[in-house]
Order: C-alpha cells, then sequence, then structure tokens
C-alpha cells in the first residue's frame, strides 16, 4: 500500500514506522515546512492518504484528497462544523472517507462499552455522570475529541443531562468534561457515575501513540479499494 501522509508530527512518524514494518510505502510526507508539496500531483501517487493535522488545516486537506480522488484516513479533531460540508463533498465525489475522533482499536471497544453502561444507568436517577481526560501540553483542542463522542454517547442515554460543557457545573442538565493538559500523558479518558453510596466508573489509558498509529494505519487497509463514508466501527466489524 502506497501512502501520503498528511502531518508528519509524532503521529505521522509512528504511523510511518509501522507502516514500515509492515511492508507499505510512504510516497509523501507533508509538514507546515513543505505544504507546498500537498499537490494533486503527489496525492495521486498514493493508494490512500493518512490526515493528522490540526482544525484549521484538515477541512482544506480532506478538499485536496477528495479532488484527487484518494481515499482519505482523517484524525484532525476540532473541526466538524464542517462535517456536512465535506461528507457532501466526498458523496458528490465518489470519494472515500473514514474519519474518527481516536483510532486506537482499545478506544474503540472504550466507546462500545461506554454506550452500553449509559444504556444500563438510564433508569437511575440517582447517579451523577460526569467525565474527565488527560492530554499532553501540545494537544490544542479542548476537550478532546474522543471526550466529545463519550459525551455524545452519555447524551443519548441519560436524558436529565442536555448539553456537555468543559467546566465544574452545579446545573443537573449539564455534563461535565473536566480537561487537563499534562506532559507526558498520551490520553487518558474516564467516565464516572456518581451516587450517595457508591460510584461507578471507566477509564482508557493509552501508553503510547503505537495504538492510535496502528488503528489509523488499519483503517488506511481497510478504505483503500472503497468507497463511501466509513467509521471504525465498520473498520472493527462491530454491530449497534
Amino acid at each position: 500500500m502506497k501512502i501520503a501522509l498528511i502531518g508528519y508530527g509524532k503521529m505521522g512518524m509512528a504511523i510511518e514506522d509501522i507502516a514500515l514494518q509492515k511492508g507499505h510505502e510512504v510516497v509523501l510526507k507533508i509538514n507546515i515546512e513543505n505544504t507546498e508539496d500537498l499537490t494533486m500531483e503527489n496525492l495521486r501517487k498514493a493508494d490512500v492518504a493518512i490526515e493528522f493535522t490540526g482544525p484549521e488545516s484538515a477541512y482544506d486537506n480532506l478538499v485536496k484528497c477528495m479532488d484527487a480522488g484518494v481515499p482519505v484516513v482523517c484524525g484532525s479533531t476540532g473541526w466538524l462544523e464542517k462535517w456536512e460540508a465535506i461528507k457532501n463533498l466526498c458523496k458528490q465525489k465518489d470519494g472515500s472517507l473514514i474519519y474518527a475522533s481516536n483510532y486506537s482499536i482499545g478506544v474503540n471497544l472504550f466507546f462500545e462499552v461506554n454506550k452500553y453502561l449509559g444504556r444500563l444507568m438510564a433508569e437511575y436517577d440517582d447517579y451523577n455522570v460526569s467525565l474527565e481526560e488527560i492530554h499532553h501540553t501540545q494537544k490544542k483542542d479542548a476537550p478532546s475529541g474522543t471526550a466529545i463522542t463519550l459525551a455524545e454517547q452519555v447524551l443519548e442515554n441519560i436524558k436529565i443531562k442536555t448539553r456537555w460543557v468543559n467546566q465544574v457545573s452545579g446545573k443537573a442538565d449539564e455534563l461535565e468534561i473536566i480537561s487537563e493538559r499534562v506532559d507526558p500523558a498520551p490520553g487518558t479518558h474516564k467516565v464516572k457515575y456518581s451516587s450517595p453510596i457508591d460510584d461507578i466508573e471507566i477509564i482508557h489509558t493509552a501508553h503510547d501513540r503505537q495504538g492510535f498509529a496502528g488503528g489509523a494505519l488499519k483503517a488506511a487497509n481497510f478504505l483503500k479499494d472503497k468507497k463511501g463514508i466509513f467509521t471504525m466501527k465498520d473498520v472493527l466489524g462491530l454491530r449497534g
């Protein structure tokens, strides 16, 4: 598989390491110093692009991939106000796209556990639910995309909560997400249900970037010969 890496920071380098170990070829590496190389001609040398940049550049990068007809796996967060536009463009161009807030296989299993726990807790009003997330200080967005996904899953089931907020809140209808930025934490997410008698909590802790990088590469291998918009549930064969 020939891969274009759009975003050649720590995550891009981790993806490259795993890709080369598995016999894949990286034909394009884009970072902030060579953005002029992100051309249609260069993109078309790849079977698939993997995009990990930031909220300010993700949308434009995805458009370039769609215009070039190159399947793209996107892991940038903080840009989803433009999700409908990119989804419509993908359909218009008969393109191929996977977006996930987190490509770790463990995190995607954690999402399923979170949904199941939310369904179980929906009938028990004595419990108040809250979220915490910890990342390294270089992470630009807060809360993390993963925390937002977890929060939206909670909101689907816990009807007393009508919206999430990224702060401490005393309002019963607000779901708190508390964000901390501490080095060198790659990522910890906690969902906690608290009552006067006990607490129930689920936690996912990443030890390094290899889990995210390996999941992104798995997604790229899944997408390279397909058309349409997919999620990590499709990649992992998860149902429900």
